[in-house]
């Protein structure tokens, strides 16, 4: 199924090059086949079963493309298509919000909907497979660094293994505030899904409707991860009036509402907010606009720790949470260190995790995740934090060395999901390479600024002439710290900006 999907991206993709041509870039490629393949598959869905799915607006649909034999006015219907849908509601006005044509060329428009499009039957096609091919394009747009795609793109092993570990179950409600393409979204659906073989009508339909909620900022990112959602069944259809299971919104700037059982995701990189989150009686920082939240601990500029505190907020009682956070969430005084010690005091935060370098496309940041419950443990004794090093003498790349499912299989057990009071170490005096161990809290609340930032294995590649790492290896680190100098010297440039 997995190689169907890998032939159908390198199909799709193939074309790319063409329209390269005509002055497409790899972000607009994948848009305007989002938008193809959107009108592709709700006219194969509205002739399979027209009650169910009148999706499209009469005349505005694939049909009234593809009956267009001459490429000018077939490049006219497009543009004419998209003008009428870019004014839907819902999922339809998600994934054509503010759509236009960027394909030039009348002719190659022609050949990437006849030659390439309309000869398959999309919807005919395994939601796995279907779904995989998407995010197959979804990861090759990633990889265009140019573009800076690859901030909205967490590596799939990566959020497996996050899934695995927090079990999300049916019933619950789970929820993504920086859900960029939808990839913890899909992969907790894909896990339930795995894991309930028996699902009643009713369980589906939570699934498909209720059971997750994103909100992502940029409205180009949300009609991607729409189009992943209605790839993988998830989310309204035709008449339907159910909620989208996506948004384009900033989720830092109200408290929504809502709660949920689970929060899983990858807030944005970099540590500079265009607004300042305050507390009801907090501080003004110099800043052009500032949104007031009463819910909020503390205020700050730093949006990881603002998207920690929004979690704060949104996370029911008895919930858990795993989120991908940079180094200096760890580290950082002042807010950073009133935030970690109220997690401390009032959570369980028992679980971290170091990711390694080379692993991301937006490349320069430092990673970890955190696991967390809204609850204090049950268990008696005192409280841990159990870290697991995958960092430390771990060396990837996205090309010649990648990160993979298997790589994180030891500290999937490790986690012992089914019951976390059978945790060991494999860490001791005599162990010294272990990478899981433990730190009580109380010798965490002594640390300096109550510092996360926990690291005991000897670093044999500390030395840039050291043989053990291989000339790839190498280059890549290169690039990663050259690109966190750039990433540094941007928000200098910000800050001065916002100063002057």
């Amino acid at each position: 199924m997995r190689k169907q999907a890998q032939q159908i991206v390198q199909k799709l993709w193939s074309y790319c090059n063409i329209l390269r041509d005509d002055g497409l870039s790899y972000p607009d490629y994948v848009e305007q086949l989002t938008y193809l393949l959107f009108l592709k598959m709700a006219h194969e869905l509205a002739t399979a079963s027209p009650k169910t799915f009148p999706i499209l607006p009469g005349g505005y649909d694939w049909h009234s493309l593809v009956s267009k034999k001459d490429p000018r006015e077939l490049h006219k219907r497009y543009g004419e298509i998209l003008k009428k849908l870019a004014v839907g509601n819902g999922m339809l006005g998600i994934i054509f919000y503010k759509a236009e044509n960027k394909i030039r060329d009348p002719e190659k428009l022609q050949l990437l909907v006849v030659d390439l499009i309309d000869k398959r039957n999309w919807s005919a096609l395994d939601i796995d497979v279907k779904g995989d091919a998407y995010e197959g394009l979804l990861e090759k747009n990633a990889q265009d660094t140019k573009s800076g795609a690859g901030q909205y793109f967490t590596p799939r092993p990566v959020i497996r293994a996050i899934v695995d570990c927090i079990r999300p179950r049916i019933g619950e409600r789970i929820y993504d505030p920086a859900c960029g393409t939808c990839g913890f979204l899909l992969a907790a659906y894909d896990y339930v899904v795995e894991h309930n073989r028996n699902l009643s009508e009713r369980q589906l339909e939570h699934l498909r409707l209720e059971a997750f909620r994103g909100v992502e900022l940029v409205s180009a990112v949300t009609r991607l991860g729409a189009m992943n959602m209605f790839l993988h069944n998830i989310g309204p259809k035709g008449i339907e009036q159910a909620q989208p299971p996506i948004v384009t919104n900033d989720s830092l700037k109200t408290d929504p509402g809502e709660r949920f059982e689970v929060v899983l995701t990858n807030p944005p990189f970099g540590k500079k907010s265009s607004m300042t989150s305050v507390t009801e009686n907090g501080d003004r920082e110099r800043q052009s606009l500032n949104i007031v939240r009463p819910d909020f601990l503390v205020s700050t500029s730093n949006k990881q720790l603002n998207f920690l505190q929004h979690i704060n907020t949104v996370l029911k009682a008895d919930g858990r949470a795993a989120v991908v956070i940079p180094d200096n969430v760890l580290f950082e005084g002042g807010a950073g260190e009133i935030i970690r010690r109220h997690f401390l005091d009032n959570y369980d935060l028992h679980t971290l995790l170091r990711l390694p370098p080379g692993i991301f496309y937006a490349q320069g940041i430092k990673t970890n995740v955190i696991f967390f419950d809204r609850k204090l443990p049950s268990q008696k004794g005192p409280r841990k934090l159990w870290i697991y090093d995958l960092r430390t003498n771990m060396h990837f790349t996205l090309h010649t060395k990648r990160l993979e499912r298997p790589d994180l299989d030891e500290f999937v057990a490790c986690y012992k999901a089914e019951n976390r009071s059978l945790r060991r170490a494999t860490w001791s005096a005599k162990m010294a390479n272990g990478r899981w161990r433990a730190y009580g809290y109380e010798e965490l609340r002594r640390r300096d600024k109550c510092n996360l930032d926990i690291f005991w294995l000897k670093d044999e590649a500390q030395d840039m002439l050291d043989l053990t790492v291989g000339p790839s290896e190498l280059a890549s680190e290169i690039v990663d710290e050259l690109q966190a100098a750039l990433n540094q010297i941007s928000e200098i440039a910000s800050d001065l900006a916002d100063v002057s």
